[in-house]
Parts: structure tokens; sequence; C-alpha cells
């Protein structure tokens, strides 16, 4: 059974007008919500840690800023935008402590910290998510433009009965139910989230595309013509994937694409594949990842430099840089240098 999309007319703005929010952090994901809330006229202000370099950027766009102890303080409902290992020392300091008798409602974008128990929520506090399912910079744009992007909400702890009415009201804010918005739970977010980030989207896209890029190589092949291949096209087809779906891809690529497509993909993506993809989804399940995360964080993250600094390493990458700078219609982003105006440390 299709699931249930909530939209403007299943939501209270009116709910939230006389309440104080607050965004706690003030990155991608919380200044877009902070703006956009604001901008449907809600009483919004923004909480960060004493010293955060975000809080002249959160100044300089109007908003009141608070340490995240006195903003939870004084706000009736907050959104926890700060990054998941970060989020239980937070919990813990500035956000529990504040959180008084009852009444308040806590929203987070991502279910991993209550999920898997990295915060333990009193009894006197409703829980409750709100995802868009989109990087902060889209959900701002989207919402300038009249539009929305898609979002989920879920409902972990409902003490005061309105939690789905105040989950729905924030989406609201944000312009998500002019898109639509579908009810979930923590539990399902965390963990389809965590599996398609591993398996599909990041860890199974960027693998794929390396290992091609280097059989093609390896064989003696140009570097610039494997780059081409397995790196630069595949914006073409997940374009054409997102627009209309794999059968859509599929008509508007050549016979011969769609032969080898059919043929050959499940070569690759075979039966050893699907037997890793069930075992990595059973590590997110038992909570075995996210134990293995929290180690590696606590622990200083040395694996974690030490991977990402061999993947900045790779031939691709080299290659890549050069034939971009050939490309002026390819956006040019320093991401690491900037990692824009809204990160919050």
């Amino acid at each position: 059974m299709p699931a249930k999309v909530y939209t403007d007319k299943d939501a209270d703005l009116g709910f939230l007008k006389k309440k104080t929010l607050a965004v706690l952090g003030f990155g991608s994901q919380g200044h877009s919500h902070a703006m956009n809330l604001r901008d449907s006229g809600l009483n919004v202000i923004v909480g960060l840690y004493k010293g955060s370099k975000s809080a002249e950027a959160a100044r300089k766009k109007g908003f009141k800023v608070y340490e995240t102890g006195e903003a939870v303080r004084r706000a009736d409902v907050m959104l926890v935008g700060i990054p998941d290992m970060k989020q239980a020392d937070v919990w813990e300091k500035d956000i529990a402590p504040n959180l008084g008798k009852g009444g308040k409602t806590v929203l987070f974008i991502h279910g991993l910290s209550i999920h898997y128990k990295l915060i333990k929520p009193g009894k006197n506090v409703d829980i409750a998510m709100v995802a868009p399912k989109g990087p902060g910079h889209v959900v701002r744009a989207q919402y300038v433009e009249g539009k929305g992007v898609p979002a989920l909400i879920a409902i972990q702890q409902d003490i005061s009965g309105k939690a789905t009415k105040t989950a729905l009201a924030w989406a609201k804010g944000i312009g998500s139910t002019r898109a639509g918005v579908i009810k979930t739970t923590f539990k399902e977010e965390a963990e389809t989230d965590l599996f398609g980030e591993q398996a599909v989207l990041c860890g199974g896209a960027s693998e794929l595309v390396k290992v091609g890029f280097e059989t093609l190589v390896k064989a003696g092949y140009q570097p610039e013509m494997a780059y081409f291949e397995c790196l630069h096209e595949l914006k073409l087809i997940v374009d054409l994937m997102v627009e209309s779906g794999i059968s859509g891809m599929r008509f508007s690529i050549s016979e011969t694409a769609k032969y080898g497509d059919i043929t050959r993909g499940p070569r690759v993506i075979n039966k050893s594949s699907r037997k890793a993809m069930e075992e990595i989804l059973k590590e997110i399940q038992d909570g075995t990842f996210t134990k293995q995360w929290v180690k590696e964080y606590k622990g200083g993250l040395k694996n974690y430099n030490k991977l990402l600094k061999k993947g900045e390493n790779h031939p691709i990458e080299k290659t890549g840089q050069r034939l971009r700078s050939l490309m002026p219609w390819v956006q040019k982003r320093n991401i690491k240098g900037a990692q824009a105006e809204y990160t919050t440390k």
C-alpha cells in the first residue's frame, strides 16, 4: 500500500506562530531551515556553541544567536542540526539540562542518534524528525522559488499528543508540504539512509567508478578515456534515472547500450554483490556499523583519515581535475576549501 503523502492542506503553520523555534547549528540544513521558517513568518533563533565560527554568518542573516543551552531554554521547538557524532555530547551538556519539566519538542534531521540510542531522551519531551530529501542549499533555493523539497517526518516520542502536528507545521514552514511529506519511523529512516549511502549512493557508486577506471587503465587505455566513460558520463545516466526512472533512462540510450546494460550489468552486480549488500544491511540493523563508527570517531578518526587520503590520491582525481578544467559548462566548486559559509564546527 502506497505511503500517505501529506501536503499543505494537512499542516497548520499557525500552530507554531506563537512559539519560539530554535535551530541548533547553522550548517547547510540548519541555515536553510532557519531562513525558510523565518520567511514563513515564524520566530526563529539560532543556537551555537561558544566561539562558533558560524555565529557571525547567522547574525549577518539577521538572526539572534545564543549559546546552545540558552537557545534550548528559550525555545518551544528546536531542531538538532549538528553532526551525528557530536549530538550525544551536546545533548548531555547543553540540551537535556535546559529542557525543563516538559512541553518542548526536539526535532532531528536524521534518525541515527535516537534509533541507536546514542541519545536517550527523558519522558519530558516530544521527539520527532523532519528530514528534507535534499541538501540544504536546494531546500532553500526551492523555497525561494515558491516550491519545496519532499521530506520525511517521524515520531519517536509523543508526550504531548501533538508531535505529528508540530512536525507537519515545521515541514510546511520549510516548504516541504508544497512538494509532499511522507511519514516514516526513526528506525526505517536511519537504516535505509545508512544503507543507501554505503551500498549505492556513496560507497557503491564511488567504488564502481574507481574500479571501472582502474580496469580500463590497466588494460592500456588512456586515463582520459577511462575518466569520460566511467565518471563523467555517469551524471547523464543518473539525471535520466532521476527524471524518468530506469526504464526512462533505457528509452533514452542506444540499443547497443541497452543490450549491454541488461545483459552485463547483472554480471557486475551479481550474487556476490547482493550478499555483500545483505551483510552491510545486517550490520546497520544490528548496530555493528554505528558501534564501529562511534569507536572510530572517539579514537581520533585515524583509519577514517587514512582512507580519505588514499581516495584523494587515486589517479582518477588527478585526471578528473585536468579534464574538468577543459569543461567551462561544468560548475567548479572548491568544496573542501569552502565548506560553504554555513559550516558549523
